[in-house]
């Protein structure tokens, strides 16, 4: 009789959790239809080429960490030259690459080695060299004993010359107009605002030519298009709705702008955790909220930057369980905002929500199926109060994958062929058979590797992108 009570006692809680989950995510979803809309209004009283011309654009320093990238440097550098923009600079830094990743910037570039004085404000391992070319002027190139990305964008915040950073993954792929694009917020409200980013979109089974896309398509692959309704949900639903609040926690690490100023005061870039990019920015709240200065994180629901994924289990679920890490780092590491009204809306909705859904949502979505199963077999949970489970769990997660994709229709249409939109909308039924789970085993077991102190990356092969 106890065990009968205590499991339906369970499964009543469980089922109020995913019914709060639900209403949390069904409100970030009519947030972000309004910040979409409000968006579009925005973006016809301020095209691209008006914020190219305005005199207040703020000049950038792209950062880019470059380690063992022989096949592809040299692109990825053509393609941020040929960004569309007024004053930036493109810092490369050369993490002490065992293959000829420099060599071959040398030789592409006409590198000539050069002296730069700057201040080396955040520490980081030794600078071997500094490299201009002649051919272009705001070209950098920074050779460094290896550290870790972290340390290389600390090496190249040092050494850079704007007040605004940009930080980028090697293998980011920028639309021509990302920059204009991302700093409109800075533009608008400069003293108010820290770090702004943008929508990344998934480049497997797309076509480009001199970073420009040419064919924008879904994948053959099912896990591929998983990925893309994965980043539809966290972009179009999830930061969309939490950046109107001005309590957005995430800035990509492929792609975001920031002040340089306030990185460099609260220590750039942590080196010993798995998640630099959303640790910089909780660190950020955490620090100038405290000190009651503004801190504003804004996120551009503008296709911005392109990524590859990952097109196997093996290596998805190293990326997902170290994601998991990074979140738990985080939101460990700056506890003491959870809930504190002191810190707004990051204490009272961004933390509880980063913490109660993103961080405990797999292992609660276990415990569930395995509470409610064996409850059945007890006798003493009945079937009704399963598929109840099912439908708040597992069917509303299909509703929100739905939503995300007319989101996207009604916002870009990207994806404009029939066949497309047929196979991402299948593709949100399957993947809630099996996939879905699975990613969840993922994700409990990041947060038991993190409380055992596992801060290794992992090997993340990469095709690249054509």
């Amino acid at each position: 009789m106890k065990l009968a009570l205590c499991l339906q006692f369970l499964s009543l809680a469980i089922l109020a959790y995913f019914l709060l989950v639900s209403l949390c995510y069904v409100f970030l979803f009519i947030l972000s239809f309004i910040g979409l809309l409000q968006h579009q209004l925005r973006s016809q009283f301020a095209t691209a080429n008006e914020i190219m011309k305005a005199k207040i654009t703020p000049p950038v320093s792209i950062l880019a960490p470059a380690f063992n990238e022989e096949k592809s440097v040299a692109a990825s550098v053509h393609s941020l030259l040929n960004l569309t923009y007024g004053l930036f600079e493109v810092v490369v830094i050369n993490d002490g690459s065992k293959d000829r990743t420099l060599e071959i910037l040398i030789e592409e570039f006409k590198l000539q080695k050069t002296r730069r004085n700057y201040n080396p404000q955040i520490p980081t391992q030794p600078i071997r060299g500094i490299y201009r070319s002649p051919i272009f002027k705001n070209l950098l190139v920074v050779d460094k004993e290896n550290g870790g990305k972290a340390d290389s964008l600390n090496a190249g915040i040092n050494i850079s010359a704007y007040p605004l950073i940009c930080s980028i993954d090697s293998d980011s792929l920028l639309e021509r107009q990302a920059l204009l694009r991302v700093v409109h917020p800075f533009m608008e409200a400069y003293t108010q605002m820290v770090a702004t980013g943008g929508l990344i979109r998934v480049a497997n089974g797309c076509d480009f030519n001199a970073g420009e896309a040419l064919a924008v398509r879904t994948s053959g692959k099912w896990l591929v298009n998983f990925q893309i309704l994965e980043y539809f949900r966290a972009f179009l639903t999830g930061r969309m709705g939490l950046s109107m609040f001005n309590c957005l926690l995430v800035v990509s690490g492929a792609f975001g702008l920031f002040k340089k100023e306030p990185v460099i005061e609260v220590g750039g870039y942590r080196k010993d955790v798995v998640g630099e990019d959303m640790e910089l920015v909780v660190r950020l709240h955490h620090r100038l909220r405290k000190s009651k200065r503004p801190c504003g994180v804004a996120f551009i629901p503008d296709p911005v930057c392109w990524t590859e994924v990952p097109e196997n289990l093996k290596i998805l679920s190293r990326q997902r369980n170290r994601w998991q890490r990074g979140l738990a780092e985080s939101l460990s590491l700056h506890w003491q905002m959870l809930g504190n009204p002191r810190y707004g809306s990051v204490g009272l909705i961004a933390m509880p929500y980063f913490f109660g859904i993103e961080l405990l949502s797999p292992l609660v979505e276990l415990f569930g199926y395995a509470t409610f199963i064996f409850g059945i077999f007890q006798g003493a949970i009945e079937w009704k109060a399963f598929f109840a489970f099912l439908l708040l769990a597992v069917g509303f997660g299909l509703i929100l994958s739905l939503l995300a994709l007319l989101l996207e229709e009604l916002a870009f249409r990207r994806y404009p062929g029939i066949r497309d939109l047929l196979r991402l909308m299948l593709a949100a039924v399957l993947e809630n058979l099996g996939y879905r789970q699975f990613m969840a085993i993922v994700r409990a077991q990041g947060l038991w590797d993190w409380m055992r102190g596992r801060k290794a990356w992992g090997v993340m092969e990469r095709q690249g992108i054509h």
